[in-house]
């Protein structure tokens, strides 16, 4: 073909020649695979969604024990155990649930109220008069001391840590969390180990106290937390002064 022959485009025409129309199909074959490749390159790169679940819209009902102090739960049997499980109570919204609970400390109750878990923690969401009070109970579960630790993590808000938002940790939810932990939801330290697996240590006073006023300037911070542990059923408290919080730096491994 001489150089006054060679292909050209003409916009005016219904169809292009072949030499354009091949090239102009090569380049939108490509276009497409390189936004397949990117858009799975990604998906693969960003961080996973929390596996918290709140179970919005919900309502479910259990029959246990109200245990209003050091923070409030719902101490219920494990059938053919002889073990308990606690499920940590909160009110709705960004607030705790110690007024609810103060009245029913000790008593069995059928409880009503939105589930909020993540793996085997777990958390009921109370509503307006929650409990039906069924009588006295039996005295509280055997604390187990664990002695004196020191441990590095993050202090998250209990309730969106374990689904109500997503992510409900880190520096994107700071702000939210302050404001459920100065609404009295419980704050707890989570601590990732190796494998990244996390474990979640509520956080108490040295005289079993709440201390969500004092640890608001640590939260969702890498800190090095000393304390006395002890566990309490299937819950881990870490009793700590709040004034020996430590701030590290992220190059020390926070996660």
């Amino acid at each position: 073909m001489s150089g006054d022959d060679a292909e050209f485009y003409v916009g005016y025409r219904p169809r292009a020649d072949a030499g354009t129309a091949r090239f102009v199909r090569k380049i939108v074959v490509a276009g497409v695979a390189i936004c397949i490749a990117t858009a799975v390159v990604a998906a693969a790169l960003h961080p996973r969604a929390d596996a918290g679940v709140f179970e919005w819209g919900t309502t479910r009902e259990y029959e246990g024990v109200v245990r209003a102090q050091p923070v409030p739960r719902l101490e219920l049997e494990v059938p053919g155990t002889g073990t308990t499980h606690d499920v940590l109570l909160v009110g709705a919204f960004k607030h705790g649930a110690a007024q609810q609970a103060a009245p029913f400390d000790g008593h069995r109750v059928r409880a009503r109220g939105t589930l909020i878990h993540r793996g085997d923690a777990a958390m009921l969401e109370l509503g307006d008069a929650p409990f039906s009070d069924l009588g006295p109970a039996t005295a509280g579960p055997v604390v187990e001391p664990l002695g004196h630790v020191v441990l590095r993590g993050e202090i998250v808000d209990s309730k969106c840590y374990l689904g109500v938002m997503k992510p409900g940790h880190s520096k994107p939810h700071r702000d939210c969390a302050v404001r459920c932990i100065s609404g009295g939801v419980p704050p707890v330290l989570m601590v990732r180990d190796a494998d990244g697996v996390p474990t979640y240590h509520v956080l108490i006073g040295t005289h079993g106290e709440p201390v969500n006023a004092a640890v608001l300037d640590h939260v969702a911070e890498p800190v090095e937390v000393p304390g006395t542990l002890e566990r309490s059923g299937n819950l881990l408290f870490l009793r700590i002064d709040p004034a020996t919080i430590r701030r590290r730096v992220p190059e020390e491994g926070a996660r």
